[in-house]
């Protein structure tokens, strides 16, 4: 069962992140991660799409993994949109960077990738929809998708 972080633990996250990569970000407008990615950018934050298999989304360029995401880029959250099951190597790719947020979305949970995460000092938040949250918390400061 995934720990459930506090209201003041994600409002801290959302607050503090400047930049986000999106793993699995879709180009397909019509997707969650699309819909996440859009509504996130409009609120400020730097998206990162990692997709291999396109090469731009949003008029951003994707990277085939979070290891391929030049090193002068900091990234304060991997928000996975993967299934449960692909999230253990995400996260490796994610602790060996150093990303001190590991996200993973509404559905996606992994308990041992999570105490990994949480071992090398990240803070983890499964299953939950960082949009939604963003929301919830009253974050928005202008209108998204």
């Amino acid at each position: 069962m995934p720990v459930t972080p506090s209201d003041d633990v994600v409002r801290s996250v959302l607050l503090q992140s400047k930049t986000i990569a999106i793993v699995g970000l879709s180009e397909k407008p019509e997707r969650d991660s699309n819909e996440v990615a859009r509504y996130l950018k409009v609120q400020g934050y730097r998206i990162v799409p990692v997709n291999p298999t396109v090469a731009e989304v949003l008029g951003e360029r994707s990277y085939p993994s979070l290891r391929a995401v030049p090193p002068e880029i900091r990234v304060d959250v991997a928000d996975i949109f993967r299934r449960s099951e692909q999230v253990p190597p995400i996260v490796d790719e994610a602790i060996a960077r150093r990303v001190p947020v590991v996200w993973m979305q509404l559905g996606v949970e992994n308990p041992a990738a999570a105490s990994k995460a949480r071992d090398q000092g990240s803070t983890v938040i499964e299953n939950l929809c960082i949009m939604a949250e963003h929301r919830r918390l009253g974050l928005g400061s202008r209108s998204g998708p």
